[in-house]
């Protein structure tokens, strides 16, 4: 009798055990999926923004049709993408990433072009705009990183052994962080 109370008690450390990691490595993924909803959001929030300053600077800029068209249809392209965290595929994130840095990039080239219109440059609305866009950069900045640690810990929950064997009884899959723009490895010029 003593033995069979034995394994029953260990049986049941190791059921309380399992259980515990299970729902730890529920929580942490649940983490990562909500950094990851917050760096979406704040994409949102630039992606908010652009058509005032569209309309700010074209009051301004009638004769740069080409760059506002381009901040446009780049802002069309990233709003119209989005990731399901649960479901999230490498190509996916890249993907996403893309859109989102080509919108950067059009963007970019709007405030270059706003230097040749000293009247827009001093005009309230703009400058207003530009300092949420600047604020709304830097959150998104932060939302990718505080996503790429939340990360970081899932990854590490579900690989440390014993672990990594019930997440993959249970179908826990590693996820990808965001990554640096391969155009940011070189600094933009901006030619007047």
């Amino acid at each position: 009798m003593k033995k069979g109370t034995i394994i029953i008690v260990v049986l049941a450390l190791i059921a309380v055990w399992a259980i515990s990691a299970y729902n730890g490595m529920v929580g942490i993924q649940e983490e990562a999926t909500n950094a990851l909803a917050n760096v979406q959001s704040a994409y949102q929030r630039r992606a908010d923004l652009i058509p005032n300053l569209v309309e700010t600077v074209k009051g301004y800029a009638t004769h740069e049709e080409k760059t506002l068209t381009e901040v446009v249809e780049a802002r069309a392209k990233a709003t119209q993408m989005t990731i399901d965290p649960s479901n999230c595929t490498p190509e996916q994130l890249q993907a996403y990433q893309e859109a989102q840095g080509q919108l950067g990039q059009a963007l970019g080239r709007l405030i270059a072009v706003s230097e040749n219109y000293p009247d827009l440059k001093a005009n309230e609305n703009f400058m207003d705009l530009q300092k949420q866009l600047e604020g709304t950069e830097n959150r998104i900045n932060e939302a990718r990183n505080k996503f790429n640690k939340a990360v970081t810990d899932y990854n590490k929950e579900i690989r440390s052994f014993p672990k990594n064997i019930f997440a993959g009884i249970f179908g826990f899959r590693t996820m990808d962080k965001f990554a640096a723009d391969a155009a940011a490895q070189s600094a933009p010029s901006v030619k007047f």
